[in-house]
């Protein structure tokens, strides 16, 4: 499998188009609403309370995507309503758009006044894919083939409807996330798609739900369907936080060598920040980086079972033999955890030379291995200096080593990252 998983990044420049583009949706849409009036306003207000609260409580996911599960689900369900409580309910698709515009925009406001962030990008999104849901489904729900179906079609034709849309936010929330972090966008596809698999199957099925429940049970469909949404999102928000403890947790582990002396302060910090940023480029996976952080944190953590303290804990000055004894006696220490295996094996295989000898490559070396020993390599050369011509002194050290220590492709992205940083690129 090849390292370098993606053919292209898009620009930061991504958010701010679709958020032009959801704007001047919702401008067009209210503009047509203003002169067309508002239809069956009492519904409209019903959905734009239901609409902010929904948004009032957003969650944060694994990864730092901020979404609003509650909030979507009543969008998407508006969308498709046919009716409420026998009442059929007539109103236009710009009708749906401005209710979705002023409820997002009403709970955004309480978290602003709440010192919270509003995530714009989100919200255009979600503007966008209710109005293509809303201009998918309406037009048929005057029409003789719409009359002819049984329920159960009608829910397939949904579902169908939801999903697409709901995929189409996972697309777009890639291209943003990839412009931010110079991803390749086939991997921040997929990572976007897996990561929000979960919890966009149960926003699509409250939606569907609420739905086709409304006609016949009236208002309190909709509270009563996104309950369990609601209890849903609960868990995925502990997921969340328990994950954010487990970072916090090796990231303080890993301070325990700079504190007892062996390296130098930062420095375990500064190899993970670089190492993610490197990891993120070439196109890793979204677990891969998780695990490519953790190792990150913990590459130097052999050194603690050393008599003596390396000077400045440089492991490029000391010996290979005594480079690979310190990655393995890290790698015996966390394998200790019983549930960091692969982040074990990354720390031990971190000081073998890529070309190891006659010539040929050993890509046995997993990828996130070569990644630490080459960022590892660059910050004990730079430390936390931000001269220029000592970063970029550094990679043409690492340059030097292509032909015998590090993965060309890591040094080439790593160089890239530098120049970035330094204004050579």
């Amino acid at each position: 499998m090849s390292d370098q998983r993606g053919q292209f990044t898009t620009g930061p420049a991504s958010g701010t188009a679709l958020i032009a583009v959801a704007a001047l949706g919702t401008v067009a849409s209210a503009t047509v609403v203003a002169n067309e009036g508002v239809q069956q306003g009492w519904y409209a207000l019903f959905f734009v309370v239901c609409i902010a609260l929904g948004e009032v409580f957003r969650i944060r996911m694994p990864g730092g995507r901020d979404t609003a599960p509650i909030a979507t689900a009543i969008c998407l369900a508006y969308a498709m309503l046919p009716s409420i409580g026998g009442v059929p309910l007539t109103y236009t698709i710009p009708l749906v758009v401005s209710v979705t515009a002023v409820g997002s925009l009403t709970g955004a406001v309480f978290r602003l006044a709440g010192r919270r962030p509003i995530p714009l990008d989100d919200l255009a999104r979600r503007l966008i894919i209710v109005a293509c849901v809303a201009g998918t489904f309406r037009p048929f729900l005057e029409s003789e083939w719409f009359g002819r179906q049984t329920t159960t079609v009608i829910a397939l034709f949904m579902t169908v409807v939801v999903l697409v849309a709901l995929v189409l936010d996972s697309v777009m929330a890639a291209l943003v996330r990839a412009g931010t972090d110079r991803a390749p966008y086939s991997q921040a596809v997929i990572d976007e798609i897996r990561a929000m698999s979960a919890i966009n199957a149960a926003t699509g099925a409250t939606a569907v739900l609420t739905a086709l429940a409304a006609p016949s049970m009236g208002w309190i469909a909709v509270p009563i369907f996104t309950i369990p949404l609601a209890l849903t999102q609960f868990s995925f928000r502990k997921y969340a936080h328990i994950s954010s403890t487990y970072l916090q947790t090796i990231r303080a582990l890993s301070r325990v060598t700079e504190v007892g002396g062996y390296t130098e302060t930062g420095h375990a910090r500064r190899v993970s920040r670089l190492a993610v940023s490197v990891g993120i480029e070439m196109g890793l996976s979204e677990r891969e980086v998780r695990e490519l952080e953790y190792a990150a944190l913990m590459h130097d953590i052999g050194q603690l079972s050393l008599e003596e303290p390396i000077p400045g804990g440089s492991t490029l000055m000391t010996s290979s033999a005594a480079a690979r004894e310190i990655a393995g006696l890290g790698s015996a220490v966390i394998k200790q955890t019983g549930v960091l295996d692969h982040v074990a094996e990354v720390v031990e295989r971190q000081a073998d030379a890529y070309y190891p000898g006659h010539g040929h490559h050993d890509d046995t070396i997993p990828i996130e291995s070569r990644i630490i020993r080459a960022c590892n390599d660059y910050d004990d050369l730079v430390g936390a200096s931000l001269e220029s011509d000592r970063m970029l002194h550094a990679v043409e050290r690492l340059h030097l080593g292509i032909t015998s220590e590090y993965d060309p492709r890591v040094v080439d992205t790593l160089t890239r990252i530098v120049k970035r940083r330094t204004g050579n690129l």
